[in-house]
């Protein structure tokens, strides 16, 4: 007996069950409160969903098993007392009138389907024993109500009743419970949608047996039976991106997860999203993250404008896209941590070149010198810079790097960062720069974003990664609620009832991508518009294509109002009134190089060119000549004889000096 038993066990270990088609089965993706987002197929398009005992009617159940195995808490697998009536039947007939299939039988059948044959019932028999040993009894009825057909590409309990009810089997009533312990036993011929007359007799044969086993009254069967049948409906697919990579990502044992997405927010923004890239052309795709503060929940994902456009079926949330302006924020609040500078601190906004990088503002206009609330506040390219430099490239990256966010830059294997780092010459996502501004909003602390209910619980009991000091985060947040807001917007303070909005935009080099990005009332909101192909688009900017798409999304949240902040005095510490520039010799101011001048007149008697330029002991020269300065001001006073090409230098007293090429024209 030992010996026998040994052989079965060493047998049941070579030839296991095949599990497979249970485990490609799909995980249902819910919204926060339990709304269907979205499943996937599986082979050949079926919709295979992994069934919940947990989201599925009790009732239901109860009278599955009631009618088709009564014993099936109680036999290992194969019923021997049903076994024994179908052979006994069998032989005074002389035909099989029952196959004696209990659940489990049944679902051995349906992992290894087999033509119906005598054989194929004793492999079904022993396959059914196998999974009794394996799996407890609500697993094996689990795995049946995920793998039973229920007509065309329909197979398990949720997926025929979303799509002949339209809801899950939470709730079934009478006439829909019947029909669902009828259609599997022959699903293509009692296909409701195809075969009407067919399903009713099958749903009365089983509202009769519930009768018969005291489940349903009389009463209560002639009304199931006068209900109308369903016809089909079609999968709904809320969050198509998200939802779908949740689905893909989920354990083979998950039948639902349960995300953090709202879908009454996501079917909001996705018209949204769509009419936008309308409005900006047939090339043109959207993408909208909205996250909630705490807990770090995504409450809605838009991954493009749909499907049907260009690029409709790439995740711009998760494409490594250049943020233009987006990241000077982060330069100003390193800075403001760091002791480099303060809100009000005095930063130099004039031509200036940086080793072999000459940035410019974006309206290649200067405006001398400027706050650091003013420069951040009107996106100023060259102050911005110029804190990097202070800041320093690489402990920019580094820190944003330990908070988790990486940024991608070309030919990061050979040479390290630079400075145009800050004007958008790195690669970020949306969701990376969701974590950032998330941190912003939460006193500096940068945590993952989170995708599923029970992560946004974890993230709100963990501590995360400081990104930047909490008074420096306020600060940065407090002036970019003063950026004023796009033509058609109020100004917060004006609307009743409407949160200030803190906000950025950003513009990519060729006008690739526009950004916006906001923290309102409790959430972070990431907004991007371009073509998925990165091709350039002309004139878009990130204030036109996505700051109003920004607002709208805003306008959606129903965000609860906001007290504003305090007004703090607008004067820096003493030791910080005024950032000075790394000194690399002197800084030419006017004229910048590679300018075009216009003057009134030439010669000794015109008013001339007053030159400007940063440093001490200055000398300058043009074309080689010295000028004097005026004996009276002061000041450098040239006054061209010609119009034509000019070499402007100013020297200062270690003989460093700077140059500029200028083209003067007249009046």
């Amino acid at each position: 007996m030992i010996a026998a038993l040994v052989a079965v066990a060493a047998l049941d270990a070579v030839f296991p069950p095949n599990l497979t088609r249970a485990e490609q089965a799909s995980a249902v993706v819910l919204d926060r409160k339990g709304a269907w987002l979205r499943a996937l197929p599986v082979e050949s398009g079926r919709w295979r969903l992994r069934a919940d005992l947990e989201r599925t009617d009790r009732r239901f159940v109860e009278r599955l098993v009631a009618i088709e195995d009564a014993r099936f808490w109680l036999h290992p697998g194969v019923d021997p007392l049903a076994v024994a009536r179908a052979a006994a039947q069998a032989a005074l007939s002389g035909r099989i009138d029952s196959g004696a299939s209990t659940l489990t039988m049944q679902t051995a059948r349906l992992l290894e389907p087999r033509p119906r044959t005598l054989a194929s019932k004793l492999i079904e028999m022993v396959r059914a024993v196998q999974l009794e040993a394996r799996f407890s009894k609500r697993e094996i009825l689990a795995m049946y109500l995920t793998l039973a057909p229920y007509g065309g590409n329909l197979e398990g309990v949720r997926a025929a009743s979303l799509s002949y009810f339209g809801h899950e089997p939470e709730s079934l009533t009478d006439a829909e419970q019947a029909l669902l312990i009828a259609l599997p036993q022959a699903p293509e011929a009692r296909r409701p949608d195809r075969r009407p007359e067919a399903a009713r007799y099958a749903r009365r044969a089983v509202l009769d047996k519930m009768i018969r086993t005291r489940r349903i009254t009389e009463t209560a069967a002639a009304e199931a039976e006068a209900e109308p049948l369903p016809g089909r409906a079609p999968f709904p697919a809320l969050a198509w991106h998200a939802a779908g990579e949740l689905a893909r990502g989920a354990d083979r044992r998950e039948a639902s997860v349960v995300s953090t997405l709202d879908a009454a927010l996501q079917a909001r923004l996705e018209p949204l999203a769509a009419a936008t890239a309308r409005s900006q052309g047939p090339e043109t795709s959207v993408a909208i993250l909205v996250v909630e503060v705490k807990g770090r929940a995504v409450r809605a994902a838009v991954g493009s404008s749909g499907l049907s456009g260009p690029g409709g079926w790439i995740d711009m949330t998760r494409a490594r896209r250049s943020p233009g302006s987006a990241l000077k924020p982060f330069i100003y609040a390193f800075a403001f941590e760091d002791g480099i500078a303060a809100p009000d601190t005095q930063i130099e906004d004039a031509a200036r070149r940086f080793a072999d990088y000459a940035p410019e503002n974006f309206d290649r206009v200067f405006h001398d010198k400027v706050s650091v609330r003013e420069a951040l506040a009107q996106s100023l390219n060259m102050p911005a810079v110029a804190t990097l430099e202070k800041v320093g490239a690489s402990a920019f990256e580094a820190r944003l790097a330990g908070a988790g966010v990486d940024l991608v830059r070309p030919r990061a294997d050979s040479r390290g960062a630079g400075l145009a780092i800050a004007l958008g010459g790195v690669g970020i996502s949306l969701r990376d720069l969701a974590v950032l501004y998330a941190a912003l909003a939460d006193d500096g602390v940068a945590k993952p974003l989170a995708w599923t209910e029970d992560e946004a619980k974890r993230r709100r009991r963990e501590r995360g990664r400081r990104l930047v000091a909490e008074d420096a985060a306020v600060q940065v947040l407090d002036i970019l609620r003063e950026t004023p807001p796009p033509q058609g917007f109020s100004p917060a303070a004006l609307t009743r009832g409407r949160p200030a909005m803190a906000y950025k935009t950003g513009t990519s080099y060729g006008f690739r991508d526009a950004l916006a990005a906001g923290v309102v009332g409790g959430h972070v909101i990431i907004v991007w518009t371009g073509r998925a192909d990165g091709g350039a688009r002309g004139g878009l900017t990130g204030r036109d294509a996505a700051l109003p798409l920004l607002f709208g999304v805003a306008d959606l949240i129903h965000a609860p109002p906001a007290a504003p902040r305090p007004i703090a005095p607008s004067s820096a510490p003493q030791a910080l009134a005024e950032l000075k520039p790394v000194v690399d010799g002197p800084r030419l101011i006017f004229p910048p190089d590679n300018a075009q001048v216009q003057v009134d007149a030439f010669g000794p008697a015109a008013r001339g060119l007053a030159l400007a330029a940063g440093g001490e002991d200055l000398s300058w020269y043009v074309e080689g000549r010295p000028l004097a300065p005026d004996p009276i001001s002061g000041r450098v006073i040239w006054r061209p004889a010609g119009p034509g090409f000019y070499r402007v230098t100013v020297v200062d007293a270690q003989g460093r000096a700077a140059e500029a090429r200028v083209r003067v024209k007249g009046g």
